[in-house]
Order: structure tokens, then C-alpha cells, then sequence
């Protein structure tokens, strides 16, 4: 049961590397952006960032598909699986097949989860998907923390969702990204390795990564391999039926 608890609160993270609109979720856990640095200077490496990958291309995707391997390993158990991501506008679907299926799904106003009584961030709240979310308003740019002696920058959504990014000096895009939430009265931080893009259509999309994250006296290790990518690909409505 444990394994189970620690893998649908993953769920919810997993979905970091897509983009689309989700549903209401926890409550963000972590202080308020930092402003120790100019917030001109954030704002353009932001500008910098999205431009690296895809720019306007990435703003405008709708539909997005991402199918592949993972890899999870928890309380120093590896457990191979596949996972499967589909989003269309407000709406989402994803799947993790590892020991058992775990689903969620948004039909753009209910939410489905194979497994009640967790309220999980929206997907678009956490990770990559915020950067196409550059610039538009009530989406707070600001420098990283000075102790912090990275290149980066803070996107923090306007529900108060954050999400550290560390950028590439060489390419500006991103090599990681740093974040925390509460799921369930339990603060869970993640950190992502970004290994390997691809570029479909325009846009630079992470297709290899890394993810770790820490739930106070458990840590757990996932890799990802993403095999499949398809942006702005027609979705139908029955992909998206609660079950």
C-alpha cells in the first residue's frame, strides 16, 4: 500500500514534461519567489529560454501526445513500466503501467483517478510545461535564490505553484528544474536531469529524463524514455471519458 501511495503522488509530477490545462489540485509548498536578483535579467533569460525552444511554436501547441518506457526505483526496488500522456486543451489523459495501472484524467470538468482521496497538482502548474506561460499575466518570473549559483531563473503560477528552472549557458535551454507541493499533507520536492530533446514541428520537447524525488523519509529514482511525440495531432473526445 505504501508502494501504491508513493507512486500515485508521482503521477502527478510524471506529468511535468506535457503541456495543456488541468484541474484544481494541492496547494504549492516553498517560499514565495526570491528577488534578490534583477528581475529584468530573469525575465529576459525566461524570454531566451522559450525562444531556444520553440518560441512562439511552443505557445501555440494544443494537442500533444507522449508515449514510452520508465524505469522506478523505490525503497531500492526497479520496476520497469510504460507510460502514456495525451492532452487537448483543458483536458488530460495519462497512464503509468508498472506493478499496476495508474490513471488520471481530466474531461475539462471532473477528474478520474484510479485511485481516490489524492488531490494532485494540475499538470500545466509544475515543470516544463509553465514555459510557454512566459510572459503571459499572473505568471511571475523572478531570479533564482542568491545562494543558489545557478543560471535560472523561477516561474510561480499564479495559484502559487513554482518551479525552479537551471538553464544551459551554451544552448539556453533547459538542462533541470527544482519544485515542491504538498499532496495529502505529505511535502513532496522534485528535482528532473533533462538528458535529451527532440524537435518535433519546431519545438524542442525533453525526451530522455531523469526525475528524483524526496517525501521526507523516502526517496525514489524514475527514468524516463520517451519513444513517441506528436504535437497538435487530432485527439478524439472519447480519449478523455472518465472511467
Amino acid at each position: 500500500m505504501r508502494r501504491n501511495i508513493f507512486i500515485i503522488a508521482l503521477i502527478g509530477i510524471l506529468t511535468g514534461g506535457v503541456l495543456g490545462q488541468g484541474s484544481s489540485g494541492s496547494r504549492p509548498s516553498g517560499p514565495a519567489p526570491p528577488s534578490r536578483s534583477p528581475a529584468s535579467s530573469a525575465q529576459e533569460l525566461a524570454k531566451a529560454t522559450l525562444a531556444a525552444h520553440g518560441g512562439d511554436k511552443l505557445k501555440k501547441v494544443r494537442t500533444l501526445v507522449m508515449k514510452g518506457s520508465v524505469d522506478l526505483n523505490v525503497f531500492n526496488q526497479t520496476m520497469p513500466g510504460a507510460f502514456s500522456t495525451a492532452i487537448s486543451g483543458d483536458k488530460y489523459f495519462f497512464e503509468i503501467v508498472a506493478v499496476q495501472s495508474l490513471k488520471q484524467v481530466f474531461d475539462g470538468k471532473e477528474t478520474y483517478s484510479s485511485l481516490q482521496g489524492f488531490s494532485l497538482p494540475p499538470v500545466t502548474s509544475l515543470g516544463f510545461p509553465l514555459l510557454p506561460r512566459v510572459g503571459d499575466e499572473g505568471y511571475i518570473i523572478a531570479a533564482l535564490d542568491g545562494k543558489k549559483k545557478q543560471r535560472g531563473f523561477r516561474i510561480t503560477t499564479p495559484e502559487g505553484f513554482y518551479t525552479d528552472f537551471i538553464v544551459d549557458e551554451k544552448t539556453n535551454q533547459i538542462k533541470g528544474y527544482n519544485s515542491a507541493y504538498d499532496v495529502g499533507g505529505r511535502i513532496v520536492t522534485t528535482s528532473v536531469e533533462i538528458k535529451a530533446y527532440e524537435v518535433v514541428d519546431g519545438v524542442s520537447v525533453p525526451k530522455n529524463y531523469s526525475q528524483r524525488f524526496d517525501l521526507g523519509g523516502m526517496t525514489a529514482y524514475v527514468s524516463f524514455k520517451t519513444k513517441t511525440i506528436q504535437i497538435n495531432s487530432q485527439i478524439e473526445d472519447a480519449a478523455f471519458a472518465l472511467q
